[in-house]
């Protein structure tokens, strides 16, 4: 058994979990219901500090099960008035139709206050509840979706990890390497993680196909199959955005996400599944191009952050593109010039925010993806030195990392500037 075999199995029992909505205002919703959890009288104000990254992502999307409305203020009432913070990031999954009406009355009733957090965190949170009297409660989160670094009530601090590790930290990824994710695919028993890829398959099938056969916001799935053909590379594409569109109109079904996000747990699966259904493979064979394409996705995403001006649906699509090379019986060497293809192709696309048009950068993504692998299937490749090409996956995967977090700070502050005005 290799060494890191333990934690790869940890680090997919921590990314690949469900969530019903798009991740960060639910993650408002869930510290809301906590805070909540902690006040012992009736609620008269709230105050919601989120940093300037929540605040670009949770503005445009639809939170599910409060009547198609978008917002911090809605997301955090739904959380407050039927959230349950023992569910994770399916806090309001099980909202009474009474649930659903009473959120419109609490956001006349109940002022709630938005500030910009500045902390130097690009993923915070903290959440302040005032109640009757002198009852009060505050929760923060910070870093990653569900992770509670500070808890007070009334006067008494109940948890406080702040500038420090917390208990539910997660596994350290730096061990993470393209060659080390290949090795576990081809040594790992798929037992061992059956339960997390079946998950998987089954959340984010049903979502793509709801989205497919319904309306939901630009319908991006069931235009790419009206207009480019009903063929395997066009179903990848649409089936991820037909997803993609149903999350981001506040469909109700949950997504297993990765990397904390719906989208790019979607792009990770929706192609790869598609491929395997198409070429006929065992069971066996998909499970292992799920493995690996997530792990890319979460490898490539651990140098880049949880949220950045940089689309993750990138990554996502250059993992989906190394899946599907290995159901097609692609080599170590396919994989690798697979995703250096992708990333060379379009690794420009911003974030502003979550939104329907996710879904047509999905899609874009996942034939960028597909594309990459075409290419080095035709003795095709970009090399070093082109752009941000850098010789060996690593560094090139190293290379995104540094524009997504370090040279994309200011590209982020102007779309959040641009998405205010």
């Amino acid at each position: 058994m290799r060494e890191d075999y333990k934690s790869y199995i940890k680090v997919l029992e921590e990314e690949l979990i469900p969530a019903m909505g798009c991740t960060e205002p639910i993650s408002l919703s869930y510290g809301a219901a906590r805070a909540m959890s902690l006040l012992k009288t009736k609620p008269t104000s709230v105050l919601v500090e989120a940093s300037p990254s929540i605040i670009k992502n949770v503005k445009s999307v639809v939170v599910p099960n409060t009547g198609h409305m978008k917002g911090i203020e809605v997301a955090v009432a739904a959380g407050i008035i039927g959230g349950d913070a023992t569910k994770g990031l399916e806090v309001i999954a099980a909202m009474s139709e009474e649930n659903k009406e009473a959120i419109n009355d609490f956001l006349k009733e109940v002022p709630i206050k938005i500030e910009v957090l500045n902390s130097g965190h690009i993923f915070d949170i903290r959440i302040t509840i005032k109640g009757e009297g002198k009852d009060s409660s505050v929760v923060r989160i910070t870093d990653y979706h569900t992770h509670i670094t500070y808890e007070k009530s009334g006067d008494q601090v109940l948890l406080d990890f702040t500038g420090q590790a917390s208990e539910e930290s997660p596994t350290d990824r730096s061990f993470m390497s393209v060659e080390g994710i290949w090795d576990f695919v081809q040594a790992v028993n798929i037992d061992d993680v059956r339960a997390v890829l079946k998950r998987q398959i089954d959340y984010n099938c049903a979502i793509a196909k709801e989205g497919m056969e319904s309306n939901y916001g630009a319908n991006i799935g069931s235009v790419l199959l009206k207009s480019w053909g009903d063929n395997v590379k066009n179903r990848a594409c649409a089936y991820a955005a037909a997803a993609s569109d149903a999350r981001m109109d506040g469909c109700e079904l949950p997504v297993v996400i990765v990397s904390g996000s719906g989208n790019q747990g979607i792009t990770a699966s929706i192609p790869v599944i598609t491929y395997a259904q198409e070429l006929k493979v065992e069971e066996d064979q998909l499970y292992r191009a799920l493995l690996l394409s997530d792990l890319i996705v979460i490898h490539e995403k651990t140098g880049i952050g949880k949220l950045s001006a940089y689309c993750g649906a990138v990554c996502a699509g250059a993992g989906a593109g190394a899946g599907i090379a290995y159901l097609n019986g692609g080599s170590y060497d396919d994989i690798t010039h697979t995703i250096v293809n992708t990333l060379a192709v379009v690794s420009g696309m911003i974030c502003d925010g979550a939104k329907a048009s996710c879904a047509a950068k999905i899609a874009t993504s996942v034939h960028a993806g597909i594309m990459g692998y075409e290419m080095y299937q035709a003795g095709q490749e970009f090399c070093a030195g082109d752009g941000i090409v850098a010789k060996g996956v690593e560094k090139a995967i190293e290379n995104v990392g540094k524009l997504a977090r370090n040279g994309m700070q200011e590209t982020n502050n102007e779309i959040i500037r641009i998405m205010l005005d």
